[in-house]
C-alpha cells in the first residue's frame, strides 16, 4: 500500500504572486519597446483592449491570463498595504 504526501497550497497567495509577476513582465516588455508602460497598462485595464499591450516577450498573452478586475484588486491591495 502506497501512501503519498499531498501538498496543500494557498491558491490565492499563488495567484497574487503570479499577478505581480505578470504585471512586472508586462511592464518590462512595454518599457523595452519604448512605450509609456503605465499609460499602456491603464489603457488596457480601463478598456479591455489588448492592443494596448505589446506582443513583445508574450506580454499580451500574459496579461490576458488574468481578469481585469483581478488586476485592479491586486493593485489596490498593494497600494493599500492589504
Amino acid at each position: 500500500m502506497e501512501r503519498n504526501t499531498i501538498l496543500f497550497t494557498n491558491p490565492d497567495k499563488e495567484k497574487q504572486q503570479t499577478i505581480e509577476e505578470i504585471l512586472q513582465q508586462v511592464y518590462a516588455a512595454l518599457d523595452e519597446k519604448g512605450y509609456n508602460a503605465i499609460d499602456q497598462m491603464v489603457g488596457y485595464i480601463l478598456s479591455g483592449d489588448p492592443s494596448y499591450i505589446t506582443g513583445h516577450n508574450n506580454a499580451r498573452g500574459l496579461i490576458r491570463k488574468v481578469e481585469r478586475d483581478e488586476l485592479v484588486e491586486e493593485l489596490l491591495k498593494k497600494f493599500l498595504g492589504k
